[in-house]
């Protein structure tokens, strides 16, 4: 009996000592020589630009790595999937990737519902979302050890930008007009309160529906209402609607719009009259003629290798990467997702050729940082006209 006992004892021992180097061996994703990674972009849908746009330039980050032999000795394989910016088809690619695929992580997947709905899906797995390219809080609230944002929240964003601006133009009355979704209310969450630290509130709101195209009823309210300062929850067509009405009826107050409008479409889809936008943004829109010579020298390579034109959310896409790189370089050569976190525990990517702020996270710190900056649009070229701005 006590020999059996022995046994027996033995053998769960072994099995112990097996344990944990096989769990830790088990992350999915990971070989000697591969890392999956995995993406969902838009590529058909309304913001297929944006998507497009992330895809290369997480390409062109892989591809430099992989050409220079990889995370010690692992090359990145990504794969890409298209959304279409519906949640419902979020979750069937984010099944496909997770259980057919088996990714290591998610990575700068696009959309905060399309996030929101994937990420159970992840997360029951193991799965890592890394750096998604979105702005809401949800990314990194409420906490969870799976998740990692990059981007100033467009509350933060709108909260410090909306006061300053107000000051700068002598502001008298504010209106805004949103998109009515989580995006747009996150938007105008942060204007209000932004407005209350400086004793004013909202004199007007308005909103339209995901996928509007006419404006006409807003933009007449917003005149009425003799707003000399909008503050804009949009994103491409509907920022481009909302303003190219308003100079039409002879409206011209001061607008301000979230990152999500910070785009180089604004002004090729919506020409002269989209001058003299706002927006608030981080890092800033690669111009091929650009004073700055490494970024000059980055889009030339990039249109060079895609026959296109860099813009900010290539850039998105090539540092979101860039970022996972770094993080699994710390972790070193037995790359698991707990050595990951704990790699990301006390990284600090610093500032980049592109203008981004220091990045840091800690164990119970899952945003970089929550900081950003204003850009002005003139002659079709957004110029930042601040520094990050602080509380």
């Amino acid at each position: 009996m006590k020999l059996k006992s022995t046994a027996v004892l033995a053998a769960l021992a072994c099995v112990a000592t097996l344990s944990t180097p096989l769990a830790q061996a088990q992350s999915q994703g990971i070989s000697k020589t591969e890392i999956t990674l995995g993406s969902i972009q838009d590529l058909s849908g309304p913001i297929a630009g944006f998507g497009k746009q992330v895809r290369l330039g997480m390409i062109l980050r892989v591809d430099e790595l992989n050409e220079q032999g990889g995370i010690n000795g692992r090359k990145i394989k990504l794969i890409v999937e298209d959304s279409a910016y519906d949640p419902k088809k979020a979750v069937l690619a984010a099944q496909k990737l997770v259980n057919q695929d088996k990714i290591f992580a998610m990575v700068g997947h696009i959309g905060t519902a399309q996030n929101l709905a994937a990420m159970p899906v992840q997360f029951e797995k193991n799965v890592i979302n890394f750096f998604p390219v979105t702005a809401a809080r949800e990314m990194y609230e409420p906490f969870h050890k799976l998740k990692y944002s990059f981007a100033a929240t467009y509350y933060d964003q709108m909260k410090v930008a909306v006061p300053k601006l107000v000051k700068e133009k002598n502001a008298k009355k504010v209106c805004s007009m949103y998109q009515d979704d989580e995006f747009g209310l996150e938007v105008q969450r942060g204007a209000d309160d932004g407005l209350k630290s400086i004793g004013m509130t909202m004199v007007e709101k308005t909103s339209f529906k995901r996928g509007a195209t006419d404006f006409s009823s807003q933009v007449a309210k917003l005149k009425a209402s003799e707003c000399d300062l909008v503050v804009l929850g949009t994103i491409i067509r509907e920022t481009i609607g909302g303003i190219g009405t308003a100079r039409k009826l002879g409206y011209n107050p001061t607008f301000l719009g979230s990152s999500a409008s910070y785009t180089d479409l604004i002004h090729k889809l919506g020409g002269k009259a989209m001058d003299g936008l706002y927006a608030t943004m981080t890092v800033q829109n690669p111009y091929l003629d650009e004073a700055s010579q490494p970024i000059r020298f980055w889009a030339n390579k990039y249109k060079t290798k895609f026959n296109e034109d860099p813009t900010v959310f290539s850039v998105y896409g090539y540092t979101l990467v860039d970022a996972f790189i770094r993080a699994s370089q710390k972790a070193g050569s037995n790359l698991t997702t707990e050595s990951f976190i704990k790699a990301m525990d006390t990284m600090v990517i610093p500032p980049d050729i592109f203008g981004s702020a220091e990045a840091k996270f800690g164990p119970q710190k899952r945003l970089g940082n929550n900081q950003s900056r204003l850009s002005l649009l003139q002659d079709a070229r957004w110029k930042v006209v601040s520094d990050y701005i602080t509380e």
